[in-house]
């Protein structure tokens, strides 16, 4: 069914995914030790930036560029200290 994985070097990401189709992300922000989306006001930030990787990985977006990489850790942090 998915034909490629790519683990990210943050916040333990794992993406599964067929290109052009479907995947899934399992991450640390959301279960795990990290956690930030314990915090309840956190849940909805960590799970839209969540949807827009795994979106991004479907649509062919480099998400192992060191770029993308500090986007997310930069958007991670953004919403942890806006809540």
């Amino acid at each position: 069914m998915f034909d490629k994985t790519i683990k990210l070097p943050c916040y333990g990401i794992v993406v599964t995914f067929a290109a052009g189709e479907s995947g899934e992300l399992r991450s640390d922000l959301s279960r795990g030790d990290y956690s930030l989306a314990t915090d309840e006001a956190l849940a909805s930030p960590i799970d839209g930036i969540e949807s827009m990787i795994l979106a991004h990985a479907i649509a062919g977006v480099d998400i192992e560029s060191p770029a993308y990489i500090e986007g997310i850790e930069t958007a991670v942090e953004a919403a942890s200290n806006n809540t």
